[in-house]
């Protein structure tokens, strides 16, 4: 039972990270009806800003207040960059055919790899310890202090997220692009400063997540390693198991992915951990192609 409860910790602290990451892709995904393979580099951009601010500011010991503001500082940069990325990578590729998009994304995500190694160097880097490291046994499970706060930071921001989406008018607004650019347009609501907004909230989560991984594992690999883009690929399969374009359907796909690698690792070969994800995806795509809380569009003509 400790055994069960301890891969169960774990899976809910790597599936609420997978969950922030999702919620980029699905919001996106929902507005625009394309994939932005580049949220996974603003992901890593995430958590070397955060390094940088740490650096830059001498945090050497850890601080809840500090790490606060190294959060608020990431998510404030990624943000720039989400919006940045939009307006002039995105937009003006708006009604063009989606494998121009495709195209145009994947090229932008080679070069945010490219120029985070000019700018933040090729080895591997020890994050600072901005929170005290405690670790303590509840009921022969081992708990680390900052996984704990990792899950609880991960989870308000989701629910942040979804307060924002489905109780407020910018909520509203955004759901209505999400159904019709034109119609949208037509009763008022600003589309272009609505798609900008989320990809600058899709962004701001991927920092967030960025920053927590450094916190989680102690140290960030540089900008090209292949881990930020499995990273960025098994948030994307649990937004797909979740429902494509759907914000709970996000946090549930991440959790769920999260929790299957653990125990996928620990009742059986961990070779076969990553392999689990695309495993899950080609389950949901045969059972239930619109994921577990999507919905099946049907179109009027």
């Amino acid at each position: 039972m400790s055994s069960f409860l301890q891969f169960l910790l774990k899976g809910i602290a790597v599936g609420s990270l997978y969950a922030l990451l999702a919620l980029g892709y699905t919001m996106v995904y929902g507005i625009l009806q394309f994939i932005n393979f580049a949220h996974s580099d603003v992901f890593m951009l995430g958590a070397f800003f955060s390094w940088r601010l740490s650096v830059l500011f001498k945090i050497n010991e850890p601080s809840p207040v500090a790490a606060t503001g190294v959060l608020l500082g990431a998510m404030a940069l990624c943000s720039l960059t989400g919006f940045l990325l939009e307006r002039f990578a995105y937009r003006p590729l708006r009604r063009a055919p989606r494998l121009n998009v495709l195209i145009t994304a994947i090229g932008v995500s080679l070069f945010i790899e490219n120029a985070g190694q000019l700018v933040f160097g090729k080895n591997v880097v020890q994050f600072p310890p901005l929170l005290a490291e405690h670790t303590f046994e509840v009921g022969g499970v081992r708990v680390r202090s900052v996984e704990v706060i990792a899950v609880v930071t991960a989870f308000a921001l989701m629910v942040g997220l979804h307060t924002l989406v489905y109780r407020t008018r910018m909520g509203k607004a955004m759901r209505a692009v999400s159904i019709d650019h034109n119609i949208a347009g037509l009763m008022g609501i600003p589309v272009d400063r609505i798609i900008s907004l989320t990809f600058v909230i899709g962004s701001a989560l991927a920092a967030a997540a960025g920053l927590l991984v450094g916190i989680t594992y102690g140290q960030i690999k540089q900008p090209a390693d292949s881990s930020w883009v499995l990273y960025g690929l098994k948030a994307f399969v649990a937004a797909v198991i979740g429902g494509i374009g759907n914000v709970p359907g996000a946090m549930l796909g991440g959790l769920l992915l999260g929790l299957s690698e653990q125990f996928v690792a620990g009742y059986l070969p961990s070779e076969l951990r990553d392999a689990i994800a695309f495993l899950l995806l080609i389950i949901i795509l045969l059972v239930r192609p619109n994921g577990l809380l999507g919905r099946r569009v049907v179109e009027k003509v």
